[in-house]
């Protein structure tokens, strides 16, 4: 099975290359399955009903957030809808709408994706690590073989921790919320596809994707600024990964980047 994850979707810019591309995207790769990061898929930040029913309509199957994943209310009610393939961080308070990992069946394949949000450098948050092994549990109680991992950290050894911790339990750990793709993409020892961040979809031309002279602004003054994504061209960034659908190992990992 061919799975297809796109790293961090911002604004509008994003949302219309996915549309755009994606569909042909999953053509050329024999996709199977497609996650994507949605947390900044709202213009400015977060995620809305509109921008998560765009990417779902271009040909996402689960959508994934992060720490701004929260940040517009009328989100609320969308993630309380069970009908609605889109998680949020397992990690947060329990009073948090939604729920922190959902199962999709494709072509008789329980497919479970999975989100979570680092701790270091980020909003205060229970330890992921306290969530994760009573998940994976019940996951392989229900014969769910393909397990992802979004995990929204900022630490780059926060997340390699958490892939050798859930090497050869889960099929991919896949890093989101830097933006910027890291060059280490690999299958750990045990057969899980690992990469410390997937790259970002958006506005190439930006500060991860938000305007450069505002993201300047901010880190001269220290003061407050409403942040905007630029309208410049965008690319989206992410991995393909092979799966066997036998025991859920993954077969190989590669970048992809599509202007």
């Amino acid at each position: 099975m061919n799975i297809l994850f796109i790293g961090d979707v911002v604004g509008t810019g994003g949302c219309t290359l996915v549309e755009k591309r994606l569909r042909a995207v999953k053509q050329h790769y024999g996709i199977n399955f497609t996650v994507i990061n949605a947390e900044n898929s709202a213009p400015g930040n977060g995620v809305t009903p509109c921008s998560a029913d765009w990417l779902l309509d271009a040909g996402a199957d689960v959508l994934t957030l992060g720490n701004h994943g929260l940040r517009r209310k009328e989100i609320y009610e969308y993630l309380d809808n069970e009908n609605n393939p889109i998680v949020r961080p397992l990690n947060l308070h329990r009073s948090a709408p939604g729920r922190g990992y959902t199962v999709i069946h494709k072509g008789g394949t329980k497919i479970a994706v999975l989100n979570l949000m680092g701790m270091v450098g980020m909003e205060s948050i229970d330890n992921p690590f306290n969530h994760i092994d009573a998940a994976i549990d019940t996951l392989q109680k229900e014969n769910c073989h393909i397990i992802l991992v979004d995990f929204h950290a900022e630490a780059t050894s926060e997340k390699r921790a958490m892939g050798f911790y859930l090497d050869g339990r889960v099929s991919a750990v896949l890093g989101t919320h830097t933006h910027v793709p890291t060059a280490d993409a690999q299958i750990l020892e045990h057969g899980t596809a690992y990469i410390t961040d997937a790259g970002m979809t958006g506005p190439m031309d930006s500060c991860l994707g938000v305007k450069k002279e505002l993201a300047i602004q901010k880190m001269r003054t220290l003061l407050p600024v409403r942040f905007e994504n630029p309208d410049t061209p965008c690319s989206m960034q992410g991995v393909v990964i092979e799966i066997n659908e036998t025991d859920g190992k993954a077969i190989s990992i590669e970048q992809i980047e599509v202007k």
